[in-house]
């Protein structure tokens, strides 16, 4: 398959009751490359569509961000990298993870302290740069007109992205953005249904390459172990 960007993600393990509820919740599978149904919940929308927007992207967190190919580099040069990379780093083990909500959208992010994690994404970043090809024009404008500080108007120039780095804040994204009459129920259903799943400690042992197909679907290429 052909794939039109890159990504680094963590992507969760695929046989934990947590990831495959979640999964389902999304309606994606990225390893599979296959839709999955949704589960039957009590909600005021249908989840099909409070998922709409992250379902393409596949259950994940992000480490390094979409990127299109630099010229004179190949795939097989990218996984190399990659591969190298998280020979040289170890694994991750953190408290655990909880659902929160950020702004109007649910995900779920890591209970404890990050900084391991956020090192880990900011050294994916920087080292695997070589093969990002610069953002276009029109990408960034629109990143620039969500409004951005200083430091993500940086990390925006230099790194193609403005939520990486100092900006960075790991997280599982869940739903798109709700409206608050539906944000309550759907935090309420998350929390009965997917809270009692999620895992303590909370364990990062590989990272995953992952590819856009040409209908903007990611799908998982390779998993690479953190064995530093």
């Amino acid at each position: 398959m052909t794939f039109q960007r890159y990504a680094i993600y963590y992507a969760p393990p695929q046989g934990a009751e947590w990831s495959r509820f979640a999964t389902a919740w999304l309606g994606w599978d990225m390893e599979t490359g296959q839709p999955v149904a949704h589960p039957d919940l009590d909600l005021p929308v249908p989840v099909a569509q409070i998922t709409a927007t992250p379902r393409k992207y596949g259950l994940h967190g992000t480490i390094k961000p979409p990127f299109r190919l630099a010229p004179g580099t190949t795939v097989a040069d990218l996984q190399q990298a990659l591969q190298a990379r998280c020979a040289a780093m170890p694994g991750i083990a953190l408290a655990g993870l909880e659902l929160s909500r950020l702004g109007r959208f649910l995900a779920l992010r890591p209970v404890g302290n990050a900084s391991a994690l956020a090192q880990l994404a900011a050294g994916c970043v920087r080292d695997l740069d070589v093969f990002r090809a610069p953002a276009s024009a029109a990408e960034l404008a629109r990143r620039r007109a969500k409004g951005l500080s200083p430091a993500q108007e940086d990390n925006l120039t230099r790194w193609g992205y403005p939520y990486v780095m100092d900006q960075f804040r790991f997280h599982i994204t869940l739903t798109g953005r709700l409206d608050p009459e539906v944000l309550t129920p759907v935090t309420r259903a998350l929390d009965t249904a997917l809270s009692p799943l999620l895992p303590a400690p909370f364990l990062i042992p590989d990272l995953a390459l992952v590819g856009e197909d040409a209908d903007g679907r990611f799908h998982l290429i390779h998993r690479y172990t953190l064995s530093g």
